[in-house]
């Protein structure tokens, strides 16, 4: 086991488990369109490790060196706006896609939320799984779970903010949660789109690529379909 300083990231598909409560090709369906929004967010994340896949979230991580503060905070601005414009394109084009089942068409309602934290971890590998662990990844797990009244944002733990408020480029709002195990904590947040607001709009969807997504969706939901495979929920249900 070794351990260090960690920049810990979550990136959190808001409206998951509505999404895929669904009849059975709904549900293949929207387990490969998920796991396609899950690897262009990734991709769209360079510099930072997948530790896992979360259900609906994808846990990343990467070490904290010795950069100045507010390069930190806005380096991970910078990562969310990416992977947040890429879920999104990748939201759009899901949602219109040829299919007419439940879980292309309502992708469209799925949201995307960042929470953030900056802390000490240990890296340990059982069964070549490599996994992070330390009071830090129990904290930004459980700031998942805040009162935020608003669908898509990027929250920063307090450690965090305290590090860079310069680099914040816009307004941010205080919360103060009580986080089981861990107590009351301050972090702050802003609002994702806000972020992603300087830039382009998403380039619109032509005929000959909203077929071939119907097609690749339907080509890879046929082992969800025929139970070959097990949706990514039913997984990590049973690996608990």
């Amino acid at each position: 086991m070794e351990s260090g300083r960690a920049v810990l990231l979550i990136a959190d598909i808001g409206g998951y488990t509505d999404y895929m409560s669904s009849h059975r090709m709904s549900l293949a369906h929207a387990e490969v369109n998920t796991a396609r929004m899950l690897d262009k967010m990734i991709d769209a994340a360079p510099g930072y490790e997948l530790i896992e896949i979360e259900g609906d979230a994808a846990f990343l991580s990467r070490q904290a060196d010795g950069r100045e503060a507010d390069t930190t905070v806005t380096g991970i601005l910078q990562i969310a706006v990416a992977m947040h414009r890429a879920f999104h394109l990748e939201r759009q084009n899901v949602a219109t896609n040829l299919c007419p089942c439940a879980g292309c068409k309502e992708a469209g309602n799925l949201k995307l939320k960042f929470v953030a934290h900056i802390g000490d971890v240990a890296s340990q590998t059982i069964r070549d799984r490599h996994k992070l662990v330390g009071i830090d990844v129990i904290l930004v797990h459980r700031l998942l779970k805040n009162s935020v009244m608003i669908p898509e944002y990027v929250l920063l733990s307090e450690e965090l903010y305290d590090t860079g408020t310069a680099a914040l480029p816009g307004p941010v709002e205080q919360i103060s949660d009580e986080l089981e195990g861990i107590g009351t904590v301050r972090a702050y947040y802003l609002d994702v789109g806000d972020l992603d607001g300087s830039l382009p709009p998403l380039p619109a969807p032509n005929w000959s690529g909203r077929l071939g997504r119907t097609f690749a969706a339907a080509g890879l939901g046929l082992p969800y379909m025929m139970g070959l495979r097990r949706p990514r929920a039913a997984r990590d249900v049973a690996a608990r």
